[in-house]
């Protein structure tokens, strides 16, 4: 876990590598209530390593703003596929159950917040 929400005492961020994981749930009806960021990754990315503690810490910040989801693509390959994830470190907001925005590659934390305040 990466911290608790204050107002409902749900998992302000998850790796979804470290606990049960349903998408459907986790993600899409999740985002239903609030956005939900996902960071599709891997372990072995220097890009993702960049980018990842970044997301923790604006996800830490944001409080009930939105939620991160952390997506281990070489434990989830057929989420990476669903999704069409061409290249990891992978960032998709979900609002409403769909895609509403993306990027690929490792923002600076400015780019990042710039980007979500978008």
């Amino acid at each position: 876990m990466l911290g608790k929400n204050k107002k409902n005492g749900t998992a302000a961020g998850v790796r979804v590598d470290e606990k049960e994981f349903d998408f459907q749930t986790d993600v899409i009806d999740a985002s239903r209530i609030r956005p939900v960021l996902v960071d599709f990754w891997a372990p072995w990315c220097g890009p993702c390593r960049f980018l990842g503690p970044i997301l923790e810490r604006l996800s830490d910040k944001a409080k009930d703003d939105w939620t991160l989801v952390k997506v281990n693509t070489d434990k989830y390959p057929d989420l990476a596929g669903r999704y069409n994830i061409q290249g990891i470190p992978t960032v998709k907001l979900f609002v409403n159950g769909v895609v509403i925005d993306e990027f690929v590659g490792a923002l600076s934390e400015d780019q990042v917040r710039l980007w979500l305040g978008e």
